[in-house]
């Protein structure tokens, strides 16, 4: 009786807990660059004393859905979409580097190129800063360039390039801060073949129609579990109450 209680507790438990991945995904539906989060069950033997004949049920996070989403043409220079793989590099709250695909730059009272939530972006030399009264341009290949206000159009000078990179999907892992690393902390090379969309920015690849859906079933199988959590407490008066008369 006690393995099905340990079955139903944790299994209600973990579906909990994919739940909150799928409220978080469809929080970020409408976010700029964001990557859905993917979870999936697994059995884990509950071992100690005797024969592990019981069993937990685990959420387990598969990882990240890397599929680019929609382009949306803003016609805006500092909006920038990632063609195809690839990543922006910012320097973290933590000092150290992070990447994103959330690509509404800014330009600071200072100077200063960040990102929408304030992020300092990382070039090929560092933090990348700008004169004053300016206009900015991307390039594709990240290439940023400037022509002074009331200048003639051939007057650009380039202030520096984007750090682009693209390393192997299977090596990166989320942080709490939306923002992505290296598993091992390591710093990732520029890619030259990385390029860039200007004037455009990457929507988030939620599938809002699949993300309720999800929810909808994981209500289901909520219900399912305390239902079989009734049950085993049912079964179990009714055993007490036989051994109680036979006794």
């Amino acid at each position: 009786m006690d393995r099905l209680i340990y079955t139903a507790m944790s299994g209600a438990s973990q579906v909990m807990e994919q739940q909150a991945t799928v409220a978080e995904n469809l929080a970020n539906a409408n976010t700029p660059g964001f990557r859905a989060a993917l979870n999936t069950f697994r059995a884990v033997p509950l071992l100690g004393e005797g024969l592990p004949t019981r069993a937990f049920v685990v959420d387990s996070t598969a990882g990240t859905d890397f599929t680019p989403g929609a382009f949306q043409a803003t016609g805006r220079e500092l909006d920038v979409a990632i063609n195809g793989a690839g990543w922006l590099t910012v320097q973290g709250a933590d000092g150290k580097e992070a990447f994103t695909r959330a690509g509404g730059l800014q330009v600071s009272s200072t100077g200063a190129l960040l990102t929408s939530t304030g992020l300092t972006v990382v070039g090929l030399s560092g933090p990348i800063t700008f004169p004053p009264t300016t206009q900015i341009t991307i390039a594709k290949d990240g290439t940023i360039s400037t022509i002074p206000d009331g200048s003639s159009p051939n007057a650009i000078t380039t202030i520096g390039n984007l750090k682009l990179v693209n390393p192997p999907a299977d090596q990166l892992e989320r942080g709490a801060d939306g923002l992505f690393r290296m598993k091992d902390g390591s710093v990732v090379p520029a890619d030259p073949t990385t390029e860039i969309a200007s004037g455009n920015l990457e929507g988030s690849n939620v599938s809002t129609v699949k993300a309720l859906v999800d929810m909808i079933s994981l209500s289901r199988k909520f219900d399912m579990q305390m239902k079989m959590l009734t049950t085993a407490d049912n079964d179990a008066k009714q055993a007490s109450s036989i051994m109680s008369i036979t006794a």
